[in-house]
């Protein structure tokens, strides 16, 4: 019989392949999903504040543009997540959400891996193409591709922050989605939190969740100030926020925040 270290490389290529043939739409469509998030990030935070832009200078105090980047984000969020597209995918946008429905039991690992590649591609393609669009006003300090870093309370408070913001937006998903009658709301639920957190914790960690966000800002301008946090502190909140959903609750539906009868599922077996 072989052993299980022989017959592991020889089988996840074959599943691979055969799953890059079937579910390809759904892992570009992840990547288009995370870089349409960062355009509008990217879109929003030039217009926000960058020093020779209109509404930087309309709006004077710093916390009303902060709020109204937040309400920006936020409806960015539930647009993606409740279009077709993000209705097909499941909208996940984050690998650590992913990830945690993977070790839910509710994404195989195939896919998980090629959600994963495509939300890294796909946030670093949107930035890039900010860039190409906007140019110095997005490079520039003080938007700087739109990067999260730690805030002035430094590192380890904005670990702290990043673990309670990630935990508090799966626990909400995973209770929300899981309730017949809520689970079509799941994704305002989303994106009225993406809205809040960037509203009231940004100036503590820069409000990633995502580490795939944070490396897409990170990546072309070099800014990698405090990045290992941004990869750390999502998959603790998160796996915690599983780990206490699993044991209160016996429920656990599909790993789309958004169940379409009119899209497939490639996650819960669903075909049109």
């Amino acid at each position: 019989m072989p052993s299980v270290v022989a017959t592991v490389p020889a089988t996840f290529p074959r599943a691979a392949i055969a799953s890059l043939r079937t579910h390809w739409p759904e892992y570009l469509i992840e990547g288009w999903a995370l870089g349409m998030f960062m355009v509008s990030a990217g879109v929003f935070a030039v217009l926000l504040e960058a020093p020779g832009s209109w509404l930087y200078q309309a709006v004077g105090d710093p916390t009303t543009r902060r709020i109204l980047g937040g309400i920006a984000m936020g409806l960015t969020a539930v647009a993606i997540i409740y279009s077709p597209w993000g209705q097909r995918s499941g909208a996940h946008m984050n690998p650590v959400v992913t990830l945690t429905f993977m070790r839910l039991g509710k994404v195989r690992a195939v896919d998980a891996f090629f959600y994963i590649v495509a939300q890294f591609v796909g946030g670093a393609l949107g930035v890039l193409l900010v860039w190409g669009l906007l140019g110095a006003p997005f490079a520039d300090p003080p938007v700087n591709f739109a990067a999260t870093v730690p805030g002035p309370r430094g590192p380890f408070i904005a670990l702290i922050a990043e673990v309670f913001i990630s935990f508090g937006l799966m626990l909400t998903i995973l209770t929300v989605s899981n309730r017949p009658k809520l689970q079509r709301f799941t994704g305002l639920f989303a994106g009225v939190l993406v809205a809040t957190y960037i509203s009231v914790e940004a100036p503590l960690s820069g409000m990633s969740m995502n580490p795939a966000r944070t490396f897409a800002s990170a990546l072309p301008g070099g800014e990698w100030t405090g990045t290992w946090l941004y990869f750390i502190a999502p998959a603790l909140g998160m796996f915690g926020a599983a780990a206490l959903y699993r044991r209160a609750a016996s429920r656990l539906s599909c790993a789309k925040l958004v169940h379409s009868a009119h899209q497939r599922c490639i996650h819960c077996g669903y075909r049109i």
